[in-house]
Order: structure tokens, then sequence, then C-alpha cells
């Protein structure tokens, strides 16, 4: 707040009958100015340190491992392939997309968020309820996520999530097509 400080005029030991005008001084009080100084700073330090970037862990194989172990060869039927397209399209087919027109009628397209999440767990229950656990505990249910000319990093992010939302274990990301398909997808990966 500022205060005015009255100061007394000149002249009052003097005795001469004149009257002066009284000086006025202003002083600002800087304390209250100070208190919000201080509660500015303190917020925006609890601020910044409550808003830390998350980010999510992924399991990636270790490169000093110069030999591959034996594993057996994944079945069709326990596979859940995820293409992912244009749009926030994904295209799924549970199993693996072979040379037959089965896999053109059994291709279907959701879109992530619920729809994705869904599928997913409607897979995995089917999968692992006809499958028990292999001998090494883990469960049969594997999904093959596939990225295409057309899908962004927003895509492939948003797949991931979904892994971790529905808490699957087992999940390979591949990059590459193989042509049989290509020509499944036809003219729905083309950029």
């Amino acid at each position: 707040m500022a205060a005015i400080e009255e100061s007394g005029g000149g002249g009052h030991g003097k005795g001469d009958g004149k009257v002066r005008a009284k000086k006025m001084s202003t002083r600002v009080d800087m304390t209250p100015m100070v208190d919000l100084g201080f509660l500015l700073i303190t917020f925006f330090m609890l601020a910044t340190t409550m808003s830390k970037p998350t980010s999510m862990s992924l399991a990636v194989p270790d490169k000093t491992e110069d030999q591959e172990k034996p594993t057996e060869p994944l079945k069709a039927s326990k596979v859940l392939t995820l293409f992912m397209g244009a749009n926030d399209d994904v295209y799924y087919l549970d199993g693996i997309a072979a040379d037959d027109d089965k896999a053109k009628t059994d291709m279907k397209t959701t879109r992530y968020g619920f729809d994705l999440r869904s599928v997913i767990f409607a897979s995995q229950k089917r999968i692992n309820a006809a499958n028990p656990k292999d001998k090494d505990g883990n469960e049969a249910f594997v999904v093959v996520i596939k990225p295409t000319a057309v899908s962004t990093y927003k895509n492939m992010v948003d797949v991931l999530d979904e892994m971790a939302i529905t808490k699957t274990k087992r999940y390979a990301l591949v990059d590459a097509l193989t042509d049989s398909e290509k020509t499944l997808l036809g003219d729905k990966i083309k950029p």
C-alpha cells in the first residue's frame, strides 16, 4: 500500500507567523509485492515438477546376444495381426495373411481407442481359452503389429499404448510386409 507521510512544515520554532505548506512525501510499501513474487515462484516450481513427461517402457532384444534362442514357430491360430492404415484405420486379421481368399474375407477394419481395445480383448480371450500356456508359462496369444507406408508415428504409439492397456505381454513390431500382405491390403496402403 502506498503510505503518505506528512512532515511538519518549517518555522514552528521561529515564531515568524508565516504559514507554510506541509511537505508530502510518498513511500510505496513493497511487502505485498514481494509476497506475491514468492507465491508465484512457488507455484511455478510446483507446477513444473508435476508436469514431467511420461514415457512407456518398450522391451527390445539385447544386442549382445550373438546367437538366437531356438523357439517353436507360431501357429496362425494364436496370432492377431494388426495393419496400420491411413486416417486412423486399423486392419486386423485373426491369424496371418495367406495367399488364399479366406484372408480377404476374414480381414476387418476398426479404429484406434476403445474399438481396437475390444478387438484385442476378444481375440485374447478366444485364443487363450483354446490354447493353454506354454512350458515357460507364457500365454499363447501374440499380436503382430505391422505399420504401413501410410501410417504415422502417432498410429504406432497408439497401438503400443493399447498393448500396455490390454496387458498384452507378447507382441512384435514388424516393419516389412510380405507379398501376400501387400496383395491383401491392396490400395488401402498406397500413399
